[in-house]
């Protein structure tokens, strides 16, 4: 069995609370690592050593710091395959999709490689007689990153990779249940060239998580998980004076327009409900047809498409479109609101509960599932499911349609299908929700924008990677100066006082 580590100062470091998490193979349901839990002193010691290495790291210019991410990066390609392979092992995500995983994040790596031009001040020359101003970005110092188990490679990277460029250190705290990409990702970027300490990974719980919390060395917070987490992360972290972006869950809502193409709209929807086994919260989990034609039409185009979907473990290779979901509870949970929507009334046109496979009768797979004539009321529609399920919204008219998705308490991402540019310029502009696709089912900005949702689905005034991140990871500081010698009054210069 084996026993993964810390990583402190630039080592493996074995935990010494006795406590450990089990880590799974999802695909199979077997434990195929421990993970050490951290304690309150693990952690602030921890946070000690970064708060050394800060002191080098931020007087380093941004320049030099540019130079590392740009190896970082490269390592990040020459390890693609491995990096994957971890990703899938400990997630249960296809290969390529894991690949998908590692890449968006090299593409925020790649942005913080022009971290000097990010960092830039601003200067006014002569904004009063012999009076000059300018500002300058300065790193916060020491930062924390509490991230999820959905993604292992992509989000410890959209953390680690501002905060780093900006001049903090940080002490990242991966998921549990997926803390081996992590590890990885800090050996690649020591021997990228970042100094010891400057990223300490701290596995563990939410002992850990609370001493990050209350740890008056750490001047900001970046989270990604689930609501009730996002919003609890919050309120302690400002409550204890730091900076906090948290983000939290999503409803994902996609209307259909009458005038769209079908075709695409239901490829559209099967890749974006179903991929990953819908534990993404840039998923679609809810399509909304405007009017009963096109909401037929959908259906007939859906069924033999979410029918054909294949599930397995990532070891299939390219022959399997998503694997099993995290954890046997998860497992229960989706299955369970499955059946809560039978039970209210909805229409289930695709059952995904009794999915098997052979060979992997004790792995967490989930099968897709596809309910018809769901209703606000209902719990599939109000609980964000994490998991292969999509739920079909009827609607009369393109108002009732948008009113939908504005009313939802969630404001992470939506779409829209149509052919109609009025219709999806009155849409991008009205609705309430911070990632907005049209004709495009996950829009996911690229990495030079900015990634973040309204609503319940964020905490916090600025959003992950992008021109937000180093606003997130830095302070601003503005500099009046005036300089007498040289100058006479009356404004004259006195060449002898420049000798």
């Amino acid at each position: 069995m084996q026993e993964l580590t810390h990583y402190i100062n630039g080592e493996h470091v074995s935990g010494a609370s006795g406590r450990f998490a089990d880590v799974m193979n999802p695909a199979t349901g077997e434990v195929q690592a421990k993970v050490p839990l951290a304690t309150v002193e693990e952690v602030n010691a921890a946070v000690a050593k970064a708060a050394e290495a800060q002191k080098i790291w931020g007087a380093t210019n941004p320049q030099k710091r540019a130079r590392v991410m740009m190896k970082f990066g490269a390592l990040i390609n020459e390890h693609m395959d491995e990096l994957a392979e971890l990703v899938a092992r400990e997630h249960g995500k296809t290969l390529p999709d894991a690949k998908g995983d590692v890449q968006r994040g090299l593409e925020v790596i790649e942005v913080c490689m022009g971290a000097p031009h990010m960092l830039k001040g601003e200067f006014t020359d002569a904004g009063g007689p012999g009076i000059d101003l300018h500002s300058m970005r300065q790193p916060l110092g020491v930062v924390a990153g509490i991230t999820p188990f959905n993604f292992p490679a992509m989000i410890p990277l959209w953390k680690m990779g501002p905060a780093l460029a900006s001049g903090n250190t940080m002490v990242l705290k991966p998921s549990e249940r997926v803390p081996s990409t992590a590890l990885r990702l800090a050996e690649l970027l020591k021997e990228a060239g970042l100094p010891d300490g400057a990223l300490q990974i701290v596995n563990g719980d939410k002992e850990a998580v609370d001493a990050l919390l209350d740890n008056d060395t750490i001047q900001a917070v970046g989270f990604v998980g689930s609501t009730p987490i996002a919003q609890y992360i919050y309120s302690r972290a400002t409550a204890n004076g730091k900076r906090a972006q948290c983000f939290g869950g999503a409803k994902n809502h996609m209307i259909i327009m009458p005038d769209a193409d079908m075709d695409k709209a239901a490829d559209a929807l099967v890749g974006a409900g179903f991929g990953a086994a819908g534990e993404r919260c840039m998923a679609i989990s809810v399509a909304v047809p405007v009017g009963q034609e096109t909401a037929d039409a959908l259906v007939e185009r859906l069924v033999p498409r979410i029918e054909a979907l294949k599930v397995g473990p990532y070891t299939a290779g390219d022959d399997v479109d998503f694997g099993p979901v995290i954890t046997a509870a998860s497992q229960a949970r989706i299955n369970g609101l499955v059946q809560s929507g039978v039970d209210q009334g909805a229409k289930l046109v695709v059952d995904g509960r009794d999915f098997s496979l052979q060979g992997y009768e004790n792995g967490f797979f989930v099968g897709p599932s596809y309910f018809d004539n769901v209703t606000p009321d209902m719990d599939i529609y109000k609980e964000e499911i994490f998991g292969p399920v999509l739920s079909q919204v009827r609607t009369d008219n393109y108002e009732d349609a948008l009113s939908l998705v504005m009313d939802n308490e969630y404001g992470n991402g939506t779409a829209i299908y149509t052919a109609d540019g009025d219709t999806a310029r009155d849409f991008a502009h009205r609705v309430n929700v911070g990632m907005v696709g049209i004709n495009f089912p996950i829009p996911v900005p690229l990495s030079y924008h900015t990634f973040g949702g309204w609503k319940k689905s964020a905490f916090g005034d600025l959003n992950q990677y992008g021109p937000d991140a180093f606003r997130f990871y830095t302070r601003t500081k503005t500099v009046t100066s005036r300089w007498f010698s040289g100058i006479k009054e009356g404004g004259e210069f006195n060449f002898k006082a420049m000798d």
